[in-house]
């Protein structure tokens, strides 16, 4: 039985696993357009700006640019991360204006997990994905030692 269980679970695991999901966490496909509403009804325009999308700023507490270039892939794992618990890994860009001196996310005040929806979710990181443009690195300039 503990066998027959086992293979289960495996199949299952690997049945999650897509293309697009390297770490095999995927939810339902979302919908950008209502992804750009939601970024607005739930008002996350009060301290993010997404780079060309036009959408007002309001000015908020903090000030986050989203999207635009970037070294690393921002996966959908990581979107939705970043949106459900935003204090798991702060930008060191960010870490002065958007996050508390112990190092929380101001985020984490908006209390998002109680009002957003699923659909929600997946509808914004359908919107914020596609937004990140991937780069090259600069090239490391190692010094020479004799």
């Amino acid at each position: 039985m503990q066998k027959a269980l086992g293979v289960l679970c495996c199949v299952l695991t690997l049945a999650a696993c897509g293309p697009q999901s390297p770490l095999g966490f995927r939810l339902p496909d979302g919908n950008a357009g209502a992804g750009q509403e939601a970024f607005v009804a739930l008002r996350c325009n009060v301290c993010h700006e997404v780079d060309g999308v036009e959408i007002e700023y309001l000015g908020g507490v903090a000030h986050v640019q989203l999207g635009g270039e970037t070294t690393r892939v921002r996966t959908y794992g990581e979107l939705v991360t970043s949106i459900i618990n935003p204090s798991h890994r702060i930008a060191p860009m960010n870490r002065d204006g958007g996050a508390t001196p112990d190092g929380a996310s101001l985020m984490s005040y908006a209390y998002l997990n109680d009002v957003m929806t699923v659909q929600q979710l997946v509808d914004l990181v359908a919107f914020l994905q596609p937004t990140y443009d991937i780069v090259q690195p600069p090239p490391v300039r190692w010094a020479m030692y004799q």
